[in-house]
């Protein structure tokens, strides 16, 4: 039995195809089934220099469904010219995926195609190529898949687009109410709309504040108090004060509110609900600010000589 063991010898991919578009593309217009154990389609049919628009694609090819698959090859690190080429070819032939093969991924390469497979209804593959021997063998092509469209990315991206969708609603929501709000009060006339799910500006005392919030269907009005790392105690402590006014102020603002110690936390707040709406109910966007505006007016109304009297 013989157990010689053969040394695995990486060729120089411009020894085996000088030229790329006449050697490489010309090979695997030839053996273009060879892609076919790397990604997960079938690929048949090609065909070399099609052209789109001003330009020629490397290979267009088909997969067993007859959709279009663009191949662009690169024998050499990859770069954002190539990039830039194989979206072209892709938009222009209206392909449904794209292979770009090259002999080095650079990392931002990689991501721009993870992004890509993430974003966009077509599947992009990157493909890495080396040539290969066994001692004195002939020259073997060795592809490797380096990204390629997946289920989980698709997630990725769905979920993607609905929060970037979310952060453009809030930032527009926001931006409404602090028009208005600028019309009737100075005490958020200070602070900038923002994408996130509140907006807030100092209640007078360091670590207090007086906050808005807003979710898909409801808004509310707080005083959050926090005094940064380690302040629980004294978190608690301002609370508690405060709350020694519990009727004295819900009387002045004329409603009950919400006080949530929030043992379990640093923080506590004290907070009313506005229920007319939240940042997925656009047409109640008018009647939603009108409420809120009116309940932060009276709320700091109500804990203003409060705060001011806090010996902190």
């Amino acid at each position: 039995m013989n157990n010689t063991i053969g040394k695995l010898k990486r060729v120089s991919l411009r020894e085996v195809w000088q030229h790329e578009a006449k050697d490489f593309t010309t090979w695997l217009e030839n053996n273009i089934d060879v892609l076919n154990e790397v990604v997960d389609i079938t690929i048949n049919s090609a065909e070399r220099e099609q052209a789109a628009g001003a330009f020629n694609v490397d290979l267009v090819a088909e997969d067993v469904n007859g959709n279009v698959v663009v191949v662009e090859n690169q024998l050499e690190k990859s770069n954002h010219d190539h990039l830039g080429k194989i979206i072209t070819y892709l938009t222009s032939v209206g392909a449904k995926a794209a292979i770009w093969i090259v002999a080095d991924a650079r990392p931002e390469h990689v991501n721009a195609i993870n992004w890509l497979n993430e974003s966009s209804s077509a599947d992009f593959y990157l493909i890495k190529l080396e040539a290969i021997k066994i001692e004195d063998s002939p020259t073997a092509p060795l592809f490797t898949l380096i990204v390629g469209p997946s289920e989980e990315g698709r997630v990725i991206g769905e979920t993607k687009k609905g929060l970037a969708e979310r952060y453009g609603i809030r930032l527009r929501f926001w931006t409404g109410l602090l028009d208005l709000s600028r019309e009737k009060t100075k005490l958020h006339s200070n602070i900038s709309p923002n994408k996130y799910n509140w907006i807030g500006t100092s209640a007078g005392k360091r670590g207090l504040g007086y906050n808005y919030g807003v979710r898909k269907h409801d808004t509310n009005v707080e005083l959050y108090i926090d005094r940064g790392e380690n302040s629980e105690q004294e978190n608690f402590e301002i609370f508690d004060e405060l709350f020694k006014s519990k009727n004295e102020i819900e009387d002045t603002f004329g409603e009950s509110l919400e006080w949530q110690r929030l043992e379990n936390r640093r923080a506590c707040r004290i907070a009313k609900n506005v229920n007319l709406g939240g940042w997925k109910d656009e047409s109640k966007w008018s009647e939603v600010y009108a409420a809120m505006l009116d309940n932060m007016m009276r709320f700091e109304k109500s804990f203003r000589g409060h705060i001011r009297s806090l010996k902190i």
